[in-house]
């Protein structure tokens, strides 16, 4: 999980590159759903990820970088939901919000014009 994370990373910093990391010449947004939100978890204590490996804090700190150029990542609130997880469990970060569907997102997303790349 946590290289697959590292690459999609990466490729949003490639991206972010062929445009000089000007946030008003593109515009990427991270729809984090099932396992995908363990990323942006305060803790995984009481997760069904709690066993998993400790996450690199390394990605947080590229994650957090990431969003000084306009990134944000969007929490499917239906994950929370389906593993009974309090929402309070999401990073307070600015960059990192709710939203009911993330499926529906990036529905949403894409008749906005954005491109679906799927991440896993």
């Amino acid at each position: 999980d946590d290289k697959r994370y590292s690459d999609m990373l990466r490729n949003i910093n490639n991206h972010l590159s062929v445009y000089d990391f000007d946030p008003l010449s593109t515009k990427i947004v991270i729809v984090a759903h099932s396992v995908g939100i363990k990323y942006h978890l305060k803790t995984l204590a009481g997760t069904p990820w709690e066993k998993h490996p400790a996450i690199d804090p390394e990605l947080e700190k590229r994650m957090d970088a990431l969003a000084k150029y306009g990134v944000e990542v969007y929490l499917c609130k239906i994950t929370f939901d389906r593993q009974k997880l309090d929402t309070a469990l999401a990073k307070d970060a600015p960059y990192i919000k709710l939203v009911p569907s993330g499926v529906a997102t990036v529905a949403a997303l894409q008749s906005k014009g954005f491109a679906y790349l799927k991440v896993g």
